[in-house]
């Protein structure tokens, strides 16, 4: 699980509360619950967005929320490790030796790059097979997190049609004060409801799953960078030094400390 998106979210929503019950206590809650304003929209929300796209493209969005609370390791250093030693075989005993270290190999993507190179398939072609698949793979992530800043905009524009409905109510029962209350209770809470699920849910998991996927293709950038390389037969020292631009500084002084390797000082962030 990836605690630092769980934490915010639970510490956004405490502050909420604690904002309403301050002075107010406990029973003040009461009054922010109301179940028209609710379905109203939330119910509008997700109903506008069903409208607009397939059900599996619904139902893949709405799983994209489960994607952004749990840790994802894109560990760039530990790929570039890989790689050195993958090009120490192929220095050593050949392409055709790759064929047997791709059965280890856990990452489909470079697994299938492993053996495009050990099939002997021409270096363009080996980059071109790659790179498309890594759009298909940013085009797939994309469009999941469309998915929430598409519903992070139809929370308050269905928050607004929820006040809009409560002010015509509102307005068309003035004669009798007992309504007013509810009326404007609705008007107002549905316009809170909005913002909650635009700024406490959508936008955060949106932006998290952004990261997600950049983190995501810049690694599989590296293997590609990485494959091709040893295609090439690059010495292994070179492709090293090559991967290691991927890196920020403090990573790049980090990886070259556990490989006992000098680095030469600069930036650090």
């Amino acid at each position: 699980m990836d605690f630092a998106t769980i934490i915010g979210l639970v510490v956004a929503l405490a502050l909420v509360i604690f904002g309403i019950v301050n002075g107010n206590g406990m029973s003040a809650i009461m009054a922010f619950l109301d179940a028209p304003s609710a379905l109203i929209t939330f119910g509008g929300a997700f109903g506008a967005l069903l409208a607009s796209m397939k059900i599996k493209d619904f139902t893949t969005g709405l799983k994209g929320i489960l994607v952004a609370i749990k840790e994802q390791k894109y560990d760039q250093m530990a790929t570039i490790k890989q790689i050195i030693e993958l090009s120490n075989v192929a220095r050593k005993e050949g392409l055709l030796a790759l064929e047997e270290a791709a059965s280890n190999l856990e990452d489909p993507f470079m697994k299938k790059g492993i053996l495009l190179i050990v099939d002997g398939t021409e270096p363009d072609l080996v980059r071109g097979i790659l790179e498309t698949e890594l759009s298909c793979i940013e085009a797939r992530h994309q469009k999941v997190s469309g998915f929430w800043l598409t519903l992070s905009g139809n929370g308050p524009a269905w928050g607004m049609i929820g006040t809009l409905i409560g002010l015509v109510n509102m307005l068309k029962s003035l004669d009798d004060p007992s309504t007013i209350g509810p009326a404007m209770a609705v008007a107002l809470i549905t316009t809170l409801y909005g913002s909650l699920l635009a700024n406490w849910i959508c936008n955060p998991v949106a932006f998290k799953l952004n990261v997600d996927n950049e983190m995501e293709i810049t690694l599989k950038e590296v293997m590609i960078e990485g494959l091709l390389s040893i295609q090439a037969g690059e010495n292994p020292r070179v492709i090293e030094e090559k991967l290691k631009s991927f890196l920020a500084p403090a990573d790049r002084a980090k990886y070259s400390a556990e490989n006992g390797e000098g680095e030469p000082g600069g930036e650090q962030a």
